[in-house]
């Protein structure tokens, strides 16, 4: 249609005027001298190919080194090899990255939680300050919507932490979703929230919440969670209509595509919930609440549970990433068959 043509002749149009001499001794361009996009997701732009944005503080939050540099090195390599371009996105020197070498991503690695975990709401202070960060879905998602990248893979959501109801703490994803037109496929809410009152968040935010074959929302490290999601969705075509859809209605809402992890790969449900109960009530002894309360859980639950939750984790984040390039290339190939008509 005329509206992505255009969209796509503004992008194109973006990128030859901002870039200088400097950016492209860096190997990419940037906007306004704000942001750096790599070369490789700055031409798959502006040509209209398939892009995947990845989060990185599953890079520096989610896994400890070195697998977590194997692990975003293989899950880039799933994207290219089905046909889109990775772009993970992260924050280094104050300067917001969409893209990263493989020297960023092995800095990222080795800073770990030394990068500042960075949601929508610490991007200014991150960028201003010259530090370094790793994006969240929220981060992430924003500075994927800014570029027109309307694809983005993780492993799992943020979303309203048990006892929310009276803590008030809800996750800046959840909101995000509700005011940013981006596909965010994942293995649905990580278990050690509360996922019926997150679905709940989300259908208050207006969010289209899809499940990939199945009629039950995903749990992270099982399949199900026993809840039913509102929408059905059999392929990666069918999910590149719907993203097509809810941009075209300007509905301006991300969406949640929900991902199973994969059968071989669930880990037992009762024995990761006694693991995230233990967890939960070592988080209140110690006082660990807010941003930090997640990594802290994850990681706890990955000892308790003699690392059977990373390698789940691991498992997860690899499929979402198989899938996800597959719904770019489909949404890819739908609007390109739409600009010819």
């Amino acid at each position: 249609m005329a509206f992505f043509a255009l969209s796509r002749l503004a992008t194109l149009r973006r990128h030859l005027t901002s870039s200088d001499t400097n950016d492209k001794a860096a190997g990419g361009s940037s906007i306004g001298g704000s942001i750096k996009i790599a070369s490789e997701v700055s031409e798959a732009l502006s040509l209209g190919r398939p892009v995947v944005a990845l989060e990185s503080t599953i890079i520096s939050h989610g896994m400890p080194y070195p697998k977590n540099l194997q692990t975003a090195k293989e899950v880039e390599a799933i994207v290219r090899e089905n046909g889109a371009v990775p772009a993970t996105i992260a924050i280094l020197d104050g300067t917001p990255c969409i893209g990263l070498s493989t020297e960023e991503l092995e800095r990222l690695a080795t800073l770990g939680n030394r990068a500042q975990k960075t949601a929508r709401r610490d991007i200014a202070y991150v960028v201003a300050s010259g530090g370094n960060g790793a994006t969240t879905v929220s981060a992430t998602m924003f500075f994927a919507s800014m570029v027109n990248i309307p694809v983005f893979v993780t492993g799992g959501i943020g979303g309203v932490h048990r006892h929310g109801e009276h803590t008030m703490d809800i996750s800046s994803d959840l909101t995000e979703l509700g005011r940013t037109p981006v596909a965010v496929i994942s293995a649905g809410v990580k278990s050690i929230l509360d996922i019926p009152r997150t679905l709940e968040y989300l259908e208050t935010q207006g969010v289209c919440v899809a499940a990939y074959k199945t009629n039950d929302f995903p749990a992270f490290f099982t399949e199900s969670s026993g809840c039913k999601v509102p929408c059905r969705v059999e392929s990666p075509e069918e999910c590149a209509r719907l993203i097509e859809a809810n941009m075209k209605l300007k509905l301006r809402t991300g969406i949640l595509i929900a991902v199973p992890i994969p059968k071989e790969h669930s880990a037992s449900g009762n024995i990761i919930e006694s693991a995230i109960q233990r967890a939960l009530k070592e988080a209140r002894e110690k006082n660990i609440t807010g941003n930090a309360e997640t990594p802290f859980l994850l990681a706890r639950v990955n000892e308790l549970t003699g690392g059977a939750s990373l390698a789940s984790n691991i498992a997860l984040v690899k499929n979402n990433a198989l899938f996800g390039a597959k719904v770019a290339v489909a949404l890819a190939h739908l609007r390109q068959h739409s600009q010819k008509q």
